[in-house]
């Protein structure tokens, strides 16, 4: 990322980052690599105030009426192992899985069933997104139906509808389990400075690592009256994004995404920026 020197003696591009829960380790690659970071954590994650959906769905589990639960996430499964451990021992909850078909979306929630001595009948290849899951779906249908089957899906953030009604085209009588949900930080200093930076031209490139982080940079730019400032500045700045999911809703809110690693990795994610940095910015200068 060490393509030129600033104004000022600062060397490098200035890359932000919305990491929150591995800011500082992003600021760290970013250093490693030549790049100059800012920071802004954009999001924290909070419990539901109401865990009604899971705990009716843990309940549902013990009584055999389910035929099939897809997991999204490895911090949502865990979170709602703990959940449904207020009502009935984390191991009777194991158990209730192993005699089901158990779907995971990538490797995260993979681990965290592992953790739990739960076996996965599908994984999901990467990039893991709602429509690789489908497709997945698709190629296993013969020994995973889910016609007139019972199907609960373990929701992080916000809702997929896209994915739940693919589900019940398929003919799956779907059940959302949400478990936790993403807000603003507390402190929305780095937010706004980052809005600011964007608006005065003084970021090269930013690095996403999920799609909630855009969601919550356009919040505040809005509540700040710069959105379309932000717009603006963001027709000049290098976009990375860390795989499918992200660019997706990237491009959901009309922003180009320049690259995407090979792996959706933090790591490759920010070696692949270095790497790519000057002829990047040499095609996006040409207009390309």
């Amino acid at each position: 990322m060490a393509v030129s020197t600033k104004p000022g003696g600062r060397h490098g591009l200035r890359v932000l980052s919305l990491e929150s829960r591995r800011a500082k380790e992003m600021a760290k690659l970013i250093e490693n690599h030549g790049g100059d970071p800012m920071i802004a954590p954009s999001m924290r994650e909070v419990p539901l105030e109401s865990n009604i959906e899971a705990l009716s769905f843990g309940r549902a589990l013990a009584a055999e009426e389910l035929d099939v639960v897809i997991f999204l996430t490895g911090v949502g499964t865990r979170a709602l192992a703990r959940v449904i451990g207020t009502i009935y021992p984390v191991e009777q909850f194991a158990r209730a899985l192993r005699r089901i078909d158990v779907v995971a979306r990538g490797p995260k929630p993979v681990a965290a069933l592992q953790e739990l001595n739960v076996p996965v009948t599908l994984a999901v290849p990467e990039p893991n997104t709602w429509r690789d899951l489908l497709r997945a779906l698709d190629e296993n249908k013969a020994s995973l139906p889910l016609a007139g089957r019972r199907v609960a899906v373990q929701e992080y953030g916000a809702s997929n509808p896209e994915l739940l009604e693919g589900l019940a085209q398929r003919g799956a009588l779907v059940r959302r389990v949400p478990v936790y949900q993403w807000a603003l930080p507390e402190d929305l200093g780095p937010l706004r400075q980052a809005v600011e930076a964007i608006a005065h031209a003084e970021i090269d490139m930013a690095l996403f690592t999920t799609s909630i982080q855009i969601v919550h940079l356009l919040r505040v730019a809005r509540e700040m009256n710069r959105e379309q400032e932000l717009r603006q500045g963001f027709r000049e700045i290098l976009v990375g994004s860390i795989g499918p999911v992200t660019t997706e809703e990237l491009h959901q809110h009309s922003f180009h995404v320049d690259f995407e690693p090979a792996h959706p990795k933090m790591g490759f994610l920010v070696n692949e920026a270095a790497e790519r940095a000057g002829e990047l910015r040499n095609r996006k200068r040409a207009g390309h």
